[in-house]
């Protein structure tokens, strides 16, 4: 590389994965997208696909591209479909390194794109958590219109200021993970996850990044019993931080295991 054009950033061993629920038409692209892209972002890294109980061919090609890449693809499986939270906390929890990212299955993120919230990571305040938001949403009107009146929501009852807390692009340091738990299963997990993390002090910063619209497959997260899932759970947390703050940070999974 010309020595004025700055290299990507890098880091040392970097956790990839992604929830996948009914994806079999995106699975294999994003697999190989992730193992053509990473290792240009990371020395060592891994890519886990956590399979949330789809009933099509999901599973059997997340095993065959497991196979087929040894010691660099892994698969996770949930026996039936957990939710959107749930796949996410087996992602986490499946993830080994120090530095751990995760985008969707429905590849309406590009793996490149990670490189913007790792080169965030390593800046001179040094971060705990970059959060990416959508710079232009690729969504029908009414996700957006979801989307818009649950991020008032989030801002006036948790005071939570984070433009898009839903964009699946993020970056964590796997030790600001330590000590965080998560109670929500469902499409209020990472709402939940980024109120706790402040609420612990880690820092969190936002990047842009590009969205792009859904090529296969069909969107889940608009369905009634996924939003109302939602609702309950933010008003469950909300009545728990008001009752004893305390007690409702101890609530949930870990995310990590403390230095596994």
């Amino acid at each position: 590389m010309p020595p004025d054009v700055p290299s990507p950033a890098r880091v040392a061993r970097l956790s990839y994965f992604f929830p996948a629920h009914n994806e079999e038409a995106n699975l294999e692209g994003l697999v190989e997208e992730a193992l053509e892209t990473l290792p240009s972002l990371a020395d060592t890294f891994e890519i886990i696909a956590v399979d949330d109980g789809s009933r099509d061919g999901t599973p059997a090609l997340a095993d065959v591209l497991a196979a087929r890449h040894p010691d660099v693809v892994r698969a996770v499986h949930h026996p039936t479909n957990l939710g959107y939270g749930a796949a996410l906390r087996s992602g986490f929890g499946a993830a080994r390194f120090e530095i751990v990212t995760f985008t969707d299955g429905d590849r309406q993120f590009k793996v490149a794109d990670i490189e913007r919230l790792i080169a965030r990571l390593a800046e001179a305040d040094a971060p705990d958590v970059v959060v990416g938001y959508r710079i232009q949403r690729a969504d029908p009107p009414l996700r957006t219109l979801y989307a818009r009146a649950y991020r008032l929501a989030n801002r006036i009852f948790f005071g939570l200021q984070v433009t898009d807390v839903d964009c699946a692009c993020k970056v964590f340091r796997r030790e600001a993970l330590e000590g965080i738990r998560v109670e929500s299963g469902g499409a209020f997990f990472s709402a939940e996850l980024i109120i706790k993390l402040r609420a612990a002090g880690r820092t969190v910063v936002e990047v842009g990044v590009p969205h792009y619209p859904r090529t296969a497959g069909s969107p889940t997260g608009a369905k009634p019993r996924v939003i109302l899932r939602a609702v309950r759970d933010f008003w469950l947390l909300r009545l728990r931080l008001w009752a004893d703050r305390g007690r409702a940070m101890r609530r949930g999974q870990p995310m990590v295991r403390p230095g596994g």
